[in-house]
């Protein structure tokens, strides 16, 4: 609806200049129209989880802290994708201590949800898997970290509508697009990436964040920690401080400015039209028009 508002009805085919228009969008409407979609998820997840507890055998009354889990008013991100090891979807765990505090702050908590299948065949996939679920057992912090089960389109799009964040963590350069950050993107969250695949072509500097990427580091553990390291960092030194920075309207202004700096510089360019009119525009009918011609010239000779 905002879209539709600001873009114009076609706004999945339009060009930058009336993607600017989301500058008019008020703070206000950007932000409750954000923490709508984050509360629909935290709904989304709490109902998930609590089937998932009385699925695996517990009593409902067991299950009643799901009733409580998430927050709708803190810093959500979300992880969602193929669990492929080279996606280091684990990375977080790498520092348990760092990522505990983010989640217990007082005044300040993050939350996070993670959603994916592994391949069949892929054991390592599987056993990232299996640590995501572990650590979100944890009676300490399940409260704060979610895994959902049975990823499918349906829950990608709740959490595509209620992330303030979307989280990537590729080793560069095995990322091939990372769409699914697009798609987040249009609805409103902010990429947080390694600057790998699509994310290396249209990451601005103040459309999202961009993990440093150590990539000519030849030993991949130490590698490994160092990208956490950045991560942590911006988690604690700029993401976090940015979305709790509240004005005396109580609104995250800085924050929501970033988000329309995400539509205006990404909003033209990750939509399928776009995409669509590249494949056409710059080789479909190129190609097409050079074999008419050889055609025409080998008929004439």
């Amino acid at each position: 609806e905002l879209l539709h508002k600001c873009v114009g009805a076609e706004w999945s085919s339009a060009d930058p200049e009336h993607w600017d228009n989301v500058g008019e969008l008020s703070a206000s409407e950007v932000w409750a129209t954000r923490r709508v979609g984050t509360a629909r998820l935290v709904s989304f997840v709490r109902n998930k989880l609590r089937q998932a507890h009385v699925d695996q055998g517990y009593s409902a009354s067991d299950a009643t802290w799901t009733e409580t889990a998430l927050d709708p008013d803190a810093l959500t991100i979300c992880f969602a994708r193929r669990f492929a090891t080279y996606k280091r979807a684990t990375l977080l765990l790498s520092q348990p201590e760092r990522l505990k505090a983010l989640l217990l702050s007082q005044d300040r908590p993050v939350q996070f949800v993670f959603a994916g299948k592994a391949h069949p065949a892929d054991d390592g996939g599987k056993e990232l898997i299996r640590q995501i679920v572990n650590f979100s057992h944890d009676l300490g912090v399940r409260h704060r970290f979610a895994f959902l089960d049975d990823y499918d389109i349906s829950v990608a799009r709740m959490l595509y509508q209620g992330a303030d964040v979307w989280l990537n963590t590729p080793r560069r350069p095995l990322e091939a697009c990372g769409t699914s950050g697009e798609k987040a993107a249009l609805n409103g969250a902010l990429n947080c990436s390694i600057l790998d695949g699509w994310w290396d072509e249209m990451f601005t500097g103040d459309n999202g964040w961009a993990i440093t990427s150590a990539d000519r580091v030849e030993d991949v553990h130490r590698r490994d920690q160092l990208e956490a390291d950045s991560l942590f960092g911006l988690l604690e030194q700029q993401i976090v401080p940015l979305f709790y920075d509240r004005s005396a309207d109580g609104l995250p202004h800085g924050w929501v400015e970033r988000m329309r700096n995400a539509w205006r510089t990404l909003g033209p360019q990750v939509t399928a039209q776009r995409m669509v009119r590249d494949y056409v525009n710059e080789l479909y009918e190129p190609i097409w028009n050079r074999n008419f011609v050889d055609h025409v010239q080998i008929t004439v000779a």
